[in-house]
């Protein structure tokens, strides 16, 4: 069993397989195999060291990962899976320990923002937002900060209000005998250190633990892996510096720093063979990356010498940039399957234009992730209001406005009654403003909020369509006409063999054989929000890293002069993230 186990494994591999007693941790560039090594090592463990497969445990950030694991061991373990679900496992048989029934609920995203805003709505809270003071409680809670600590660690002037809405949600939440996924890791925490035998039981039970993808943990994953492993010791964390892309969710990279520290005898394995991407697309990745100063950085190779250079294309607009690539993804269609080809970029509301092109010329697509950029539902309440204005007896439009908020339909009926003379001669984008001002409706989302930012994108770039059809009768008509085409393109195609538009965020642990990545400009990519700080701007640059990473075969870099975006046209200054000099190198 053991040649059969090492067969496939490069040295390097090899060496990070074999290795089990004692804490280890396998830094693995992008397509250098991990998860094969994880697998080997699990089966080296139990076939040639005669491990107990039950005391050996695995975890993954997804349950799709998981499947995969379980798929290429083909043996039970005493765990594969995420720390949700294992936590859960935890909780069902000792919650009672902590005053937990073990009949518990978990309530979902959707479960705690509608109990968020009951209570918001209980207390009379208008600002800030249910789903603004829900990141601020999952934010805490990550951090393993209970709610009756909140306010001595936080000072900012929502702090008071996010720690009485803490408060009452922790409340509904025993009343309900429920837990959110924040909770099933805090609580677990909970649990075993209020319960030192209930901790050694786990700890003598669990004696090699192995977690991947841990470049993403957070505060309280990261304790939970320590207090599992402080007895065995044997411990391997995977993980890759590199592609560490979401701090907004709580995740933070120096967790791959802290175990060393915390392991100090921690084994290292630098995985750098690459067997996804030619070596000119791990060049040009290296060159990127190498940029950033806080933290290691693999510099990736191949045997897959040979393979194109990388494209870049400077565009006049946006609607230039766009049509270049549904052409290029038409030429490529020839050879290529539509599905093995990506288009990449930094915020949802970039998808816009690409989509409108792709519909023009035929192309079918699938929106990762996503909803179509006329489907979103701010997107549809603003339409809804346009509408309104035009035919008063839209009862769709209407029935959606109501349900927004009753203030906010009898705001909107006085505006409608003062303006109605004066519809026809306003722009589109001015009407907007004018709904914008009259109801507020632009208050419901709080940019201190990722998701609610986006929103504010989407809506933004709407106006960019406002502009373009300054007669609201042509706006509607237009809008009309591309969700005809949508519908169509479904119907006709079933968008099973699409290209994939996604953002850079959904495309990690993805592979394509072209990679389209667009908008390198200056407050794309990176993003406005995003260069204040080091740290930030490393973050934008290690997004990109990632993105060029995806590409098998080809990797297509855009950007464009002009663009108009999020209701403005302006110059655009090139990101920083592309060097003059590598433009004559690789093109």
């Amino acid at each position: 069993m053991s040649q059969d186990i090492f067969k496939h494994l490069n040295p390097q591999q090899k060496a990070a397989v074999e290795y089990v007693e004692g804490p280890s941790i396998i830094i693995a560039g992008a397509g250098s195999g991990k998860t094969r090594v994880l697998v080997s090592k699990v089966l080296h463990l139990i076939h040639n060291c005669g491990i107990d497969p039950y005391s050996i445990i695995m975890i993954t950030f997804t349950n799709k990962a998981a499947g995969e694991m379980k798929e290429r061991i083909k043996m039970s373990l005493g765990f594969v899976g995420t720390f949700h679900s294992f936590c859960a496992r935890i909780l069902r048989k000792n919650g009672d320990l902590i005053g937990l029934d073990s009949r518990f609920s978990i309530y979902d995203e959707d479960d705690q923002l509608n109990l968020v805003k009951k209570i918001v709505k209980d207390l009379e809270i208008e600002r800030p937002t249910p789903s603004y003071v829900l990141n601020r409680i999952s934010g805490a809670k990550n951090q393993l900060i209970h709610s009756n600590q909140f306010l001595r660690l936080f000072s900012d002037h929502n702090a008071s209000l996010v720690s009485t809405v803490y408060k009452e949600y922790e409340k509904r939440l025993k009343k309900n005998n429920a837990v959110d996924f924040d909770d099933l890791i805090m609580k677990t925490i909970d649990l075993l250190i209020k319960n030192p035998e209930v901790l050694k039981r786990y700890q003598k039970k669990y004696t090699h633990i192995l977690v991947d993808e841990f470049q993403d943990t957070n505060y309280s994953q990261y304790t939970l892996t320590r207090l599992l492993s402080e007895e065995s010791k044997n411990v391997t964390v995977v993980g890759d510096f590199s592609q560490s892309i979401y701090s907004w969710r709580g995740a933070d990279i120096r967790n791959l720093e802290k175990f060393q520290e915390d392991f100090s005898d921690a084994k290292l394995f630098n995985l750098e063979e690459n067997y996804r991407s030619t070596q000119k697309i791990l060049d040009f990745a290296y060159e990127v990356i190498s940029k950033n100063q806080t933290h290691p950085i693999l510099h990736l190779f191949t045997d897959n010498k040979g393979g194109e250079d990388v494209d870049f294309f400077e565009a006049e607009n946006e609607e230039y940039e766009a049509l270049y690539i549904a052409d290029k993804i038409k030429e490529l269609s020839r050879n290529e399957q539509y599905s093995s080809l990506a288009i990449l970029y930094r915020t949802n509301a970039q998808s816009r234009i690409i989509e409108e092109a792709f519909l023009h010329y035929g192309i079918p697509y699938v929106l990762v992730g996503g909803t179509r950029f006329y489907e979103r539902k701010e997107i549809k309440d603003v339409l809804s209001y346009l509408r309104l204005l035009i035919n008063g007896n839209d009862e769709i439009a209407k029935d959606r406005i109501l349900k927004i908020g009753k203030k906010k339909w009898e705001s909107f009926k006085k505006m409608h009654a003062s303006l109605k003379d004066e519809v026809e001669k306003k722009t589109t984008s001015e009407l907007m403003e004018d709904i914008f001002a009259a109801t507020g409706y632009l208050q419901l989302y709080n940019p201190d909020d990722e998701e609610d930012y986006a929103r504010l994108e989407n809506i933004k770039e709407l106006k960019s369509v406002a502009i373009t059809y300054p007669k609201l009768v042509e706006f509607l008509e237009q809008v009309a006409l591309v969700e005809s085409e949508y519908f169509e393109g479904e119907k006709k195609d079933g968008i099973k063999d699409g290209v994939r538009l996604m953002t850079l965020h959904q495309a990690k642990g993805l592979e394509f054989s072209h990679v389209f990545i667009v908008g390198l400009e200056e407050g794309l990519l990176p993003h406005s929000r995003s260069i204040h700080t080091i740290h930030e701007l490393e973050e934008e640059r290690r997004l990109f890293y990632v993105g060029i990473t995806r590409a098998k075969k080809k990797l297509y870099i855009t950007y464009a002069r002009r663009r108009f975006i999020f209701g403005r046209r302006g110059e655009s200054v090139k990101s920083r993230f592309i060097d003059a000099n590598w433009e004559e190198n690789f093109v």
